[in-house]
Order: C-alpha cells, then sequence, then structure tokens
C-alpha cells in the first residue's frame, strides 16, 4: 500500500526525489556507456564494443548454467542491445519521473537478474572488484532502494508523471457569475 505524498513532510519528499534521481542517473549513464562512449584500454588501444558476454560467462549464482548458457546462444546479439537500451530508458523514466513507476519495475528486474547472476558468496577481496562482499552487495543494496520507490509515489511528488494526471476540473474565472 502506497504512503500518499502530502503525508510525507518536504524532507521525506526531496529525499525520495535525491534516491530517484540518483538511481536514475545511474541506469541513464550506464545504458549511455555501453551504447555510445568509447572506450580505451591503459595503453590507449580501443576496446571492441561492450557486450554481455563475459559477464554471463562469469556467472557465479543459482542460475549460472541459465547465464552461461545465453553467453553461447544465439540471444547474444539481442542482449547486447536491449541491456544498454534498457538502462537508458530507466534511466530516463526515473530521472524525468515520466513513467516512474513502470521504471522502477524494470529497475527492480534488471538488478535482481544482475544480482542472481553474481551473488558474492566468496567473503574476501576478488582480484580487479572493489571491496569484498558477502550475500550483500552494491547491487543488492541498488535493488533495495528501488523497492523503497516502488513503495512511496515518488511520481506524485515530483515530475513529468504530474502532466499524465488527469487533472480535476475547475471552474475558469468568471463562469460562474450570471
Amino acid at each position: 500500500m502506497a504512503t500518499e505524498p502530502a503525508s510525507l513532510n518536504r524532507s521525506q519528499q526531496a529525499a525520495l526525489l535525491v534516491l530517484r534521481t540518483l538511481i536514475g542517473w545511474h541506469f541513464l549513464y550506464e545504458g549511455y556507456v555501453k551504447l555510445w562512449a568509447p572506450a580505451w584500454s591503459r595503453a590507449g588501444a580501443p576496446i571492441p564494443s561492450w557486450s554481455a558476454a563475459a559477464y554471463l560467462k562469469a556467472a557465479s549464482g543459482p542460475f549460472a548454467a541459465a547465464f552461461r548458457g545465453l553467453a553461447d546462444s544465439g540471444l547474444l546479439g539481442w542482449l547486447d542491445t536491449f541491456v544498454p537500451a534498457a538502462l537508458l530508458l530507466i534511466g530516463l523514466s526515473l530521472t524525468l519521473g515520466l513513467f516512474a513507476r513502470l521504471g522502477a519495475v524494470g529497475a527492480l528486474s534488471l538488478l535482481l537478474a544482475f544480482y542472481l547472476a553474481q551473488v558474492p558468496t566468496a567473503g574476501v577481496h576478488q582480484p580487479g572488484a572493489e571491496g569484498a562482499y558477502l550475500l550483500v552487495s552494491k547491487t543488492l543494496i541498488e535493488a533495495a532502494a528501488v523497492l523503497v520507490l516502488l513503495v512511496f509515489p515518488t511520481e506524485s511528488i515530483a515530475g513529468l508523471d504530474l502532466l499524465r494526471r488527469p487533472r480535476l476540473a475547475t471552474p475558469v474565472l468568471g463562469e460562474n457569475e450570471a
């Protein structure tokens, strides 16, 4: 059951909007980088376009076999387009507050898929990774933050979704005067 924005004070509303905007920016930028930004190695050589293949092949979570299978399937090309496009659209949705609830559902879906592909079970520092995680990772924490956005109606506080809401009929000035 969603809380009505009127029952939240201004600080609470602002905090929720900051959370939605930051998560939206994270998704937007990740999608942008994967689709358009060139990448360079430390030696200055161009790196090939982004692909989900390495991430899928490194899957270690409970559905690792399924994720690894995707890396070797004919769906890889589709995934290489879908994931960055979805990240970009979700990012725009959350940042602009346009179809924000749908954007949050999409964000939560992707984050849970990413988490299930790489559930951190080592509990020690891994080469090439930042930090040491045991079950709780930044991906899981961001998923929990998106869950907060789904519980609170940020689309009723601010964003382009406000323009899509049906407006109450208000009398035009002087309309009721006889």
